[in-house]
């Protein structure tokens, strides 16, 4: 009997330094306990993603600037200077000693410049790329809000993860200790012969069963964390947690298919889409442009100054040359063009452009469909959490009452060991699902308001009222 209660007292022992090892292995330095709208600021500066989404909005926006200037005028300066030098050789000597021929010499300085204009008057697929860009900013500031939204429930979504793995923790080390007790309380009962040795072992068995537990919540809670940190920048490891009285609120309005209207209106990703297909159908538009004739103006101005000094050595000696030019032109020109064959290329540009338009025309109605579905799950799941939370509540209640009485059972010999383990295993799993619950019930308002396409910073607000 000695021997066996040794040894659990050591396992027990071993466990508990095993999870203090663990404790001190995943703890961090403490910070002031941080609320759901403080880590969203949080996230709003480090999140990699929003300042992606912010950076390509921004390059985007920057399509419409270039359109137009491909319908603005054009003016360009040219401006030379050079200089120049030539020396010929040239002749012999003759019996006489005297040179036959000549030897010249040219030497030249020149400068100038040139300014060149040039407007477009007619191109019919620049003015279709000019109203395309129009609909690319827009579409690329409507993908820049749904990326602020995803990142509101992306923050949420990780912040009730760290609090239910938080109490997940919670739950294995008090059911941890609650059987270490059930153990203590088996081994002396054993001794006094009033259990038999199965009984301490089965305890003993729930107790290392508890013990992993409690370490497999350790590692969650810290995955957890670090996928706070991913979106922050920073471990986080203190967060308010929802009140004991948490508001059970019907969406509003109480109907699936207005919610459903409105996300079919206001849905970000569903925006989107329709600006995709209105884009593709300018790309149509701007294609067949590059079958029409093009007009466009064109003028200039140029003025250049040359100096030439040109010297020739004969046996008469040297002669000098000296001259100047200052030339001045103007000009202008209307320069018409029309493709008449190039080759099957623009008709094949066109065609392409015609079955990229009809992929994100089936495209809109695929996410259409989709966003139907989803606004419509989401304002069911909203209903159905908020009975889960309520119905779970009770359970709690329900299992401690059972647990104690199961206890109750055990002290007087009714109830056996394992009653009271098989008790505190559905209390655990009850207060982890309640827990659970209310936080799927906050992450699933935030989710119904995004499919409807109004989710604010406004609804993080709320929410983080009922947290303390």
């Amino acid at each position: 009997m000695h021997a066996f209660k040794g040894k659990g007292i050591s396992a027990m022992k071993q466990s508990k330094l095993l999870t203090l090892a663990l404790v001190c292995a995943f703890c961090a330095p403490t910070y002031a306990q941080e609320s759901l709208i403080d880590i969203y600021q949080r996230a709003l500066q480090n999140d990699p993603a929003i300042r992606e989404a912010e950076a390509s909005y921004r390059a985007l926006a920057e399509t419409k600037p270039q359109a137009r200037a491909l319908l603005m005028p054009s003016l360009n300066l040219s401006a030379t200077r050079s200089h120049r030098f030539n020396d010929v050789q040239g002749g012999a000597l003759a019996v006489t000693g005297q040179p036959i021929g000549s030897r010249s010499q040219s030497e030249s300085d020149s400068h100038g410049y040139n300014i060149a204009l040039s407007q477009t008057i007619f191109d019919w697929s620049l003015y279709a790329q000019l109203r395309q860009a129009d609909k690319r900013v827009v579409r690329a500031e409507t993908d820049y809000e749904a990326a602020k939204q995803s990142l509101l429930l992306r923050v949420s979504t990780a912040y009730f993860q760290v609090l239910a793995a938080e109490d997940n923790l919670t739950s294995a080390v008090a059911a941890r200790e609650a059987i270490a007790r059930q153990l203590e309380q088996s081994q002396r009962r054993f001794e006094v012969g009033l259990i038999a040795i199965t009984d301490v072992q089965q305890s003993q068995a729930g107790f290392d069963t508890a013990v992993a537990d409690e370490i497999e919540a350790q590692r969650l809670l810290a995955t957890d964390q670090e996928l706070l940190r991913e979106i922050i920048g920073e471990l986080v490891t203190d967060l308010a947690g929802p009140t004991d009285e948490l508001p059970l609120l019907t969406p509003d309005p109480a109907d699936a298919e207005q919610w459903v209207r409105t996300a079919l209106a206001q849905n970000l990703t569903l925006l989107s889409q329709r600006l995709a297909t209105d884009i593709a159908d300018e790309q149509i538009d701007i294609e067949k442009g590059n079958r029409l004739p093009t007009l466009s103006l064109s003028a200039g101005y140029s003025n250049s100054f040359s100096d030439n000094l040109q010297t020739v050595f004969t046996a008469a000696g040297p002669t000098i040359s000296p001259s100047t030019q200052e030339p001045e032109g103007k000009n202008w020109s209307l320069d018409l063009r029309f493709p008449i064959f190039t080759g099957g290329a623009n008709r094949s540009r066109v065609q392409q452009s015609v079955y990229q338009h009809r992929a994100a025309t089936e495209t809109l109605e695929r996410i259409a469909r989709q966003t139907e579905r989803q606004t419509r799950d989401a304002y069911l799941g909203v209903i159905s959490d908020i009975s889960r939370v309520r119905a779970l509540r009770q359970a709690v209640e329900s299992n401690r009452t059972a647990l104690r009485a199961t206890e109750a059972g055990f002290e007087v010999g009714t109830q056996t060991t394992v009653d009271v383990l098989a008790s505190q295993n559905q209390l655990r799993r009850a207060e982890t699902n309640y827990f659970s619950s209310r936080y799927q019930y906050m992450i699933g308002l935030l989710t119904l308001k995004q499919a409807a396409g109004n989710l604010t910073v406004t609804d993080i607000e709320q929410i983080d009222g009922w947290l303390k």
